[in-house]
């Protein structure tokens, strides 16, 4: 991907579920696309999710820049399970 490419694009953070319960957090300027890789119906997608397929998104969140995408998932991966567990579903309740 072209370094500048999506910098116009709002950024998104997101949660995926793996088929074995457990969470993924990424950036993208594109949530479909970036689902479709990560299921492996498109190139691409990360080493992590491809031997926990299917996966699904269960949250995601606007950023301004792509800098902000990646210090949100940073704290993201920081957040234990059952903190996580809590924002998707505050997300849900909220919905």
């Amino acid at each position: 991907m072209n370094k500048d490419a999506g910098q116009d694009s709002l950024w998104q953070v997101y949660l995926l579920q793996c088929a074995d319960q457990s969470l993924y957090a990424g950036v993208t300027t594109d949530l479909a696309r970036r689902l479709l890789q990560h299921n492996g119906q498109l190139a691409g997608g990360a080493r992590y999710t491809k031997a926990r397929r299917p996966v699904a998104l269960v949250w995601s969140e606007a950023c301004n820049s792509r800098s902000d995408a990646q210090q949100r998932e940073h704290a993201l991966r920081r957040l234990s399970r059952e903190q996580k567990l809590a924002l998707i579903s505050g997300a849900k309740e909220r919905g």
